[in-house]
């Protein structure tokens, strides 16, 4: 682990336990932008020969966050998805992740969803964005991608949401 990495995490885990959750999302979001831009960090976070995939790289027992360094591959569009109660910070640091966010706007208790986008940016190298709880948002990666991704704790061990269009109503802006 590098001194940069093993400082943030430090960092985040007293930020978490000291302010309230959107503060604190916001200020780990600013020293994450500054972690990825580290060369040491990411010369033990990525190489030119990862596969695709994800890779742990920290986990703090006493708050639950992780760090995950994901290899994306170019032409990648992923479904809406939220992380359920759990939140997200996002983070590039190669090429971009062109990010949508859409709002729901039928009545949560009917089985078929119907989404809307309500925003679309893109995540450049040295930038982040969080999202707090139930925020629904999707990702791709028209080029090959170094994304860094925190979550409040293990999204394989909470309900999550994921949205198709198969089954739910997804609607663009024209």
């Amino acid at each position: 682990m590098t001194r940069a990495l093993e400082r943030f995490t430090r960092q985040s885990s007293r930020t978490l336990q000291d302010e309230p959750l959107e503060v604190a999302l916001e200020k780990i979001a600013a020293g994450l932008a500054v972690l990825v831009t580290d060369p040491d960090f990411v010369a033990q976070a990525f190489s030119e020969g990862d596969p695709p995939g994800k890779r742990e790289l920290a986990h703090d027992p006493a708050t639950g966050f992780y760090l995950f360094a994901h290899v994306q591959k170019g032409g990648k569009t992923g479904k809406p998805h939220s992380h359920g109660e759990s939140w997200a910070i996002y983070a590039n640091v190669r090429n971009h992740t062109e990010m949508t966010e859409w709002a729901r706007v039928n009545d949560a208790s009917e089985e078929r969803a119907v989404l809307k986008a309500v925003d679309r940016y893109s995540i450049g190298p040295g930038e982040t964005r969080a999202y707090g709880p139930g925020v629904i948002h999707s990702t791709a990666h028209p080029q090959d991608a170094w994304v860094v991704r925190m979550t409040g704790t293990n999204l394989d061990e909470i309900p999550r949401y994921h949205f198709s269009s198969k089954r739910d109503e997804i609607v663009e802006p024209a």
